[in-house]
């Protein structure tokens, strides 16, 4: 297992979106706190069985998952740009796991797999007409996954209690994390801004 430190250093070289979409919410995640996450991954043993980041986008949750070398690393997106783009940072970074990457919904994941791990930072839902598209993730993701790790605005920790909860799991870690935002789009006014959100490992394995 590596250290942290040297999957950010490593994550770091993932490039973002060329042409984000903000219909689809396509912000990166920043390199150290998907470094965060496929780090807990790893400690709790959740990377040991097949592995799919919902929600791709350029891949760097499922190539930070790929750099601790599981069975089988997915990442699935709606956006032939964004895999594209995902596909030339595995060929960056050379994981010793090659990952899978598939077109489709994050919401309705064309997947036929049992117990596995999932790590997503889907849409908050935060466009008009777009409300509530984590939970579709979240719905998405349940139909085929043991444990679940998603990063959430902030406030959504009675929102995913309540959803793993009433599927017959349980939320076992949660932790606050924030990270800048660079302007990408025409609506944002300040030059960077400080986005609050907060992660969870639900799971249906332990409860």
């Amino acid at each position: 297992m590596g250290s942290k430190r040297a999957l950010e250093r490593t994550l770091s070289r993932v490039r973002g979106f060329e042409r984000p979409r903000v219909e689809l919410e396509q912000y990166p995640t920043p390199a150290g706190i998907a470094a965060q996450l496929v780090h807990l991954a790893d400690l709790q043993g959740d990377l040991d069985g097949p592995v799919v980041d919902l929600g791709t986008g350029t891949g760097m949750l499922a190539l930070g998952a790929a750099l601790r070398g599981p069975e089988r690393v997915i990442g699935l997106d709606r956006d032939a740009d964004a895999l594209e783009r995902a596909r030339e940072n595995e060929r960056r970074i050379a994981p010793p796991k090659q990952v899978e990457w598939l077109l489709g919904d994050g919401g309705r994941p064309p997947l036929c797999l049992a117990d596995a791990t999932v790590l997503m930072n889907p849409p908050f839902g935060a466009q008009r007409g777009r409300r509530h598209a984590d939970r579709r993730f979240l719905e998405g993701a349940r139909g085929f996954a043991g444990v679940i790790y998603s990063i959430h605005n902030a406030g959504s920790r009675g929102f995913v209690e309540s959803f793993v909860e009433d599927h017959g799991g349980r939320v076992t870690h949660a932790y606050e994390l924030s990270f800048d935002l660079e302007n990408r789009f025409e609506f944002h006014e300040e030059e960077r801004r400080t986005v609050r959100a907060e992660c969870y490992r639900s799971s249906w394995l332990e409860a």
